[in-house]
């Protein structure tokens, strides 16, 4: 499903978007599949690491290469999925909200990522309630969508709202393989082009009827992907108002971002696939 979108209309997604963005990513040192924890994940599963950190590189270099800065967090030997920075904390506005894993096997990370921001300036807030960080809680403009339903709880939405100050819709997630809002969804600009500010790409079966509803009245500019561009975690990408970074393996998504006047900058990180991860998952944004 595609609707129609002017230029003019493409014009306003993008502007005001576009600056220079500060990241905090991981090196894959000691990436791997140890234990299984989400439907992607196979303990028989074999990890090629040069490729994983070929990859990772090479997501950094695109970065990079468009003017943002990215930062690295040290990795922790026996943390394999500490690559997968975004889900650390949410960081708007210089303050950051720290998570708390619902796995056990990932809750160290919390305090090896809470050690970097306090190093680097920062107070850090940790959740009370589970809650995996840019994993479910995705800025839209002046609010913040929040998923729930397989690893963040509805408690940790309200404590974010309490914490930011910024208005929290929360959203049902019905699929586990989209376990995480940011495998769903992710924020395409931060403007003023939807009813709640910014727009968004999303896939629709992902959520509850509901939920569903909510995106709809809350986005109508909305890109709408498909469900073979979201099962090749194409809506696990990074958008910098103009350029997004995405999955090459989510084509029909590739092609309606350049429709809507978005610049696609495919990189390839399929090797995280095998942890349930993509792009989005091993880049936290620190606003």
């Amino acid at each position: 499903m595609e609707e129609a979108f002017s230029v003019p209309a493409a014009r306003a997604a993008l502007g005001g978007s576009l600056r220079p963005r500060r990241y905090l990513m991981c090196e894959p040192r000691f990436f791997d599949v140890c234990y299984a924890i989400n439907p992607w994940m196979n303990t028989d599963t074999r990890v090629d690491a040069s490729l994983a950190h070929a990859q990772w590189s090479a997501l950094v270099k695109a970065y990079r290469d468009r003017g943002h800065t990215v930062e690295t967090a040290a990795p922790v030997e026996g943390l394999p999925d500490m690559v997968f920075a975004a889900n650390a904390a949410l960081v708007v506005d210089g303050r950051v909200f720290g998570s708390f894993f619902h796995a056990p096997e990932r809750r160290p990370e919390s305090g090896a990522f809470g050690e970097w921001f306090r190093a680097s300036g920062f107070d850090v807030h940790r959740s009370q309630s589970v809650c995996e960080g840019e994993g479910d809680l995705v800025p839209v403009g002046q609010s913040v969508l929040a998923g729930t339903g397989f690893r963040t709880q509805l408690a940790a939405h309200r404590e974010v709202q309490e914490f930011f100050g910024r208005p929290v819709t929360s959203l049902q997630l019905i699929d586990p393989r989209f376990y995480h809002l940011d495998t769903a969804l992710f924020c395409l600009s931060d403007g003023k082009d939807g009813a709640a500010g910014g727009n968004i790409a999303y896939y629709p079966g992902a959520f509850s009827p509901g939920s569903r509803e909510v995106l709809r009245l809350l986005y109508p500019q909305a890109v709408i992907a498909t469900e073979e561009d979201a099962l090749a975690f194409g809506l696990n990408s990074v958008s910098d108002g103009r350029h997004v970074f995405i999955a090459p393996q989510a084509t029909g998504l590739i092609g309606q971002l350049a429709r809507r006047g978005f610049v696609p900058v495919p990189v390839d990180v399929s090797e995280f696939r095998k942890a349930g991860g993509g792009i989005k998952c091993c880049t936290q944004e620190i606003r």
